[in-house]
């Protein structure tokens, strides 16, 4: 798992489940909050075998990332 702090809110790399494996993912919670992570789906038009394999690709992308909007949004 890859994290990348901004000033409000965190981004981690996470994998969702689906059928037949899984989506790679960003997770993003605001820093300090409780509520729960707000998970963005990246690659959709990729399934990833092992969550290993998702979770490397989505913290590939986590590198990629700018920041992250009040909402919660992936801003690239």
């Amino acid at each position: 798992m890859a994290r990348k702090a901004f000033e409000t809110f965190e981004a981690v790399s996470a994998v969702v489940p689906r059928e037949g494996g899984y989506y790679a993912a960003i997770a993003t919670k605001a820093i300090g909050g409780s509520g729960v992570p707000r998970f963005n789906k990246l690659l959709q038009e990729q399934t990833f075998k092992t969550a290993k394999d998702a979770d490397e690709a989505a913290a590939l992308q986590l590198t990629h990332l700018k920041g992250v909007s009040e909402d919660g949004d992936l801003i690239w």
